[in-house]
């Protein structure tokens, strides 16, 4: 896996996590991090930036670095130790995704479930958006999107999804086991995953725009959903 970035590099740098391979700017290279390349025997190419333009397609600022692929956790694992899980239904855009598993983790919240079709995966845009918050999170890979979704009301979990048609949610209970489906930035909760929710919540709108972006909605709805958990810590 390919991931670029000064702020990806100083944060593995800090945290001592495995860098493969590094692949520098030759005109700007800094030298703190060639040091830390040369003293951990990590091997570095000193490129043209043409080289690491092909690489990625981000704003790499001189830096590319090879890690390892990113480890997805099994379903099961996230259900033993979180009463609070989001479940990201078809979320297409990695900026998107990176945004929200921020807030999750700035949330307390540490178990994520996505679809393996239709859904970014966690790529270096993702990595780079969440600035250090992949580490401390457990995301598990689904099938099917309601199948899991009967299977958790089965472990005990309520299931809150979002929508323009639905409660104010400020009128609606989080405590206890809950998950919440943030959907698609386009499409919106489907019909079908909607059938299976136990409640679907809305957040009012008062202005022309009738929509917020997904990482926005994403945000209020998992600070309401803890709010009782956290109460004014």
């Amino acid at each position: 896996m390919y991931v670029y970035g000064k702020n990806v590099m100083r944060e593995l740098m800090n945290k001592k996590k495995a860098i493969q391979e590094a692949f520098l700017l030759k005109t700007s290279v800094d030298k703190n991090m060639l040091d830390y390349l040369n003293y951990h025997q990590i091997p570095y190419s000193l490129c043209e930036r043409k080289k690491l333009d092909q690489m990625v397609s981000g704003n790499h600022q001189g830096i590319v670095l090879k890690i390892p692929e990113f480890q997805y956790s099994e379903l099961e694992d996230l259900l033993l130790e979180n009463e609070k899980i989001v479940l990201l239904d078809h979320i297409e855009d990695p900026h998107n995704m990176g945004a929200i598993l921020r807030t999750c983790e700035a949330a307390g919240i540490k178990g994520i479930i996505i679809p393996k079709n239709r859904s970014v995966d966690v790529n270096a845009t993702v990595m780079k958006t969440s600035v250090g918050a992949l580490e401390f999170l457990k995301i598990a890979k689904i099938t099917n999107v309601t199948s899991t979704i009967e299977f958790l009301k089965k472990q005990g979990y309520w299931i809150v999804g979002t929508d323009m048609e639905g409660e104010d949610y400020r009128t609606l209970s989080y405590e206890g086991k809950i998950v919440l489906i943030i959907s698609n930035e386009g499409k919106g909760i489907s019909r079908i995953v909607k059938e299976h929710c136990d409640y679907i919540a809305k957040i009012p709108m008062y202005g022309n725009i009738n929509s917020l972006n997904a990482s926005v909605a994403a945000g209020i709805m998992i600070y309401e959903m803890v709010r009782d958990t956290y109460g004014n810590k």
